[in-house]
């Protein structure tokens, strides 16, 4: 498989490097947080003398450690004095009892730990319970749109963003030639995600229910919704259910990097709002996978790839609510403040005056960007920075 460097993970691990924190690599199943792990394995044999002990639970010559206990003596019959330690874990979750031998480990200050594992498992909301040492969380996401480009050397990045539209950032379909093996490859990760995963950790027993609630999630990214609608419309004449089972069902495939939830932000109150949230897709190639062409929305899709992609870029993404007009996303980090919206096509008048009339009522002096698939250069209109979609990924 041709590998890339993902610069910006590899040098936020480096720069950790040293730091007294566990390191946790976290990200949806194939994002290549085992592949990063390799690449900062390969940037400390060259850049120090160090001793590195490398755990990866997938390959069998390890299947003696899935105890804690064993883990443990293992980690430290290979420490050596006088150099600097570092102990890497691929899929921890595999040994049972695993964050008692990693807290012992690391409380004796003698290791520089980073740890992979499956979502399900070691899940964000877990870490603080799970470690008594501080853990500092590092999220891979599926492969960006640059990163796509790099791999395919594509140098014209309109056609590029038409492949990508369908393919999606999941690098291990861009091994198959052939477009059904593709999607059959990535539609195996998401069912394999849900299904061995989560219900697996949760013993889910209406497997129904959680499949017609995903294929409902897939087909309304970037709809605003509520959990009790959800609920309501997922209750059939044969089958009733709950908001807390939905609701549930939700926050699972969330702690599991399968769909982000973005809250509605008060532009004018500068306050967030409680209700009515979005969802979206970790990527996109998911839907594509799993429903084929079934109601494709560009529009919708496009804004599913922008909200990752601020995510991938460290902004707090919101939803926008200004005089009961939506704008798609408030985007934050730090100081800084961006109002976006986007869309598929705006050649025609009334979208293009639709897109930016809710920009247009923004007082405040912090940038305004309309995000569509134009095809064209870099324009400003009343203030607005009209953008092409392809265009902006690559900035």
């Amino acid at each position: 498989m041709k590998l890339i460097e993902r610069t910006e993970y590899l040098n936020k691990l480096k720069a950790s490097i040293g730091t007294p924190d566990i390191k946790v690599i976290t990200g949806v199943r194939r994002s290549g947080k085992s592949k990063l792990m390799e690449a900062l394995i390969q940037y400390i044999k060259s850049s120090t003398d160090a001793n590195i002990i490398h755990i990866n639970f997938n390959l069998l010559e390890f299947e003696e450690l899935v105890s804690y206990k064993k883990l443990y003596e293992y980690v430290l019959a290979n420490y050596k004095e006088d150099v600097a330690n570092f102990l890497l874990i691929d899929e921890v979750q595999m040994c049972n009892g695993f964050e008692k031998a990693i807290n012992s480990l690391h409380t004796m200050e003698k290791f520089d730990i980073f740890i992979t594992g499956s979502n399900a498992f070691l899940l964000s909301s877990d870490l603080a319970t799970l470690f008594t040492g501080r853990t500092l969380k590092i999220e891979v996401y599926p492969f960006s749109f640059k990163e796509f480009c790099k791999y395919y050397d594509y140098s014209d990045s309109y056609s590029a963003f038409e492949k990508y539209l369908t393919e999606g950032g999941m690098s291990g379909a861009y091994l198959y030639k052939d477009t059904e093996q593709k999607f059959a490859y990535i539609k195996d990760i998401f069912e394999t995600l849900v299904i061995r995963d989560i219900r697996q950790k949760y013993k889910i027993r209406n497997r129904i229910l959680m499949d017609r609630m995903v294929d409902f999630l897939m087909d309304n990214i970037s709809n605003i919704t509520t959990i009790r609608n959800i609920t309501r419309i997922l209750s059939t004449n044969d089958e009733t259910t709950d908001h807390k089972t939905i609701g549930s069902y939700i926050q699972y495939l969330c702690n599991a990097f399968a769909f982000y939830k973005v809250r509605r932000y008060d532009i004018q109150g500068k306050k967030y709002l409680a209700s009515n949230d979005k969802y979206y897709l970790c990527d996109h190639g998911f839907r594509y996978a799993m429903l084929g062409t079934k109601n494709m929305d560009y529009g919708r899709i496009i804004e599913n790839i922008v909200a990752v992609e601020l995510m991938r870029r460290g902004y707090e993404v919101y939803v926008g609510v200004l005089y009961k007009k939506e704008i798609d996303f408030v985007a934050i980090k730090g100081n800084e403040k961006v109002y976006i919206q986007v869309a598929d096509n705006i050649e025609s008048e009334n979208t293009f005056l639709r897109e930016t009339a809710p920009l247009l009522k923004i007082n405040d002096a912090y940038p305004k960007i309309l995000i569509a698939h134009t095809r064209h250069e870099t324009y400003d209109y009343e203030g607005i920075k009209i953008i092409d979609i392809s265009k902006w990924l690559l900035n």
